[in-house]
């Protein structure tokens, strides 16, 4: 078998938490805590004008966020319904970084990991405010990277400072933060996150090709992160990925993570 799929829906991950088993449970166990309250209170309004401006569905069926380390933003993507096209709602910055351009492979290296992984569990009291866990290190992260010691403890938090995470500033993790309990509260299992080098359209791939001569094995990962970022690009919907014995991404043309409205 030429690839391992490791995915019933979108991206590769670590086993997912259990949710409740009624749906509610999961925004009422959130809402336990006083950041999430705050989140609740000052950015639910906000949300709901912002998706409305964008004629999609508020809460969403679900979410997508993608970053651009080179340029410093995360995307805010969503779907109202099932099998809906994705609409970008939002972009935020991310306002601190460590490392270079280029994969997570070990403990230790200060890098930002890019390939495609989960937001597998959210932590309501946080050093840095709300946090949400990138599944790193993944089945690619665990064929390409140390297999001693990958490293680990990946967030997309607040506070605006890092080593190896993601941070956008507390009022942008309070605004996904809410979003992504109610996309769990509504029975979202898969919370995406893909993180990128840069944009890997043409000429994105080609200045990090002129910047990194020499690198082949670097630029044929990147190459392949653009398969499915071109995916995304071109239909607006989720590929479901999976993972060849080289550590190398697959994507498959069919629709990852279609169910019933």
């Amino acid at each position: 078998m030429q690839s391992l799929l490791l995915a019933a829906a979108f991206w590769l991950a670590l086993p997912f938490p259990a949710l409740p088993t009624d749906r509610a449970s999961f925004r009422a166990e959130q809402s336990r805590f006083p950041r999430v309250r705050t989140a609740e209170k000052e950015k639910d309004g906000l949300l709901r004008k912002r998706f409305a401006e964008k004629k999609v569905r508020f809460p969403p069926h679900a979410i997508l966020l993608r970053a651009f380390k080179k340029e410093g933003d995360l995307e805010l993507w969503a779907a109202g319904k099932s099998g809906e096209p994705y609409t970008l709602v939002h972009t935020y910055k991310i306002c601190a970084t460590s490392g270079t351009l280029g994969p997570k492979r070990r403990f230790g290296d200060v890098q930002v990991p890019e390939g495609f992984y989960e937001l597998d569990w959210l932590n309501p009291q946080s050093n840095f405010y709300l946090s949400l866990h990138v599944s790193y290190p993944n089945a690619s992260d665990r064929i390409l990277g140390s297999r001693e010691n990958p490293g680990g403890d990946i967030f997309l938090h607040g506070n605006c400072v890092t080593i190896g995470c993601l941070p956008i500033t507390d009022d942008g993790i309070k605004e996904v933060f809410w979003l992504a309990v109610l996309v769990r509260d509504r029975g979202g299992r898969h919370l995406p996150i893909a993180i990128f080098p840069a944009r890997l359209n043409g000429p994105g791939l080609a200045t990090l090709a002129a910047t990194h001569q020499g690198q082949d094995g670097l630029l044929e990962f990147w190459k392949n992160l653009k398969v499915g970022y071109d995916f995304f690009e071109r239909t607006h919907q989720l590929p479901r990925v999976s993972v060849r014995r080289d550590g190398s991404y697959e994507f498959s043309d069919e629709i990852a993570g279609r169910t019933n409205p």
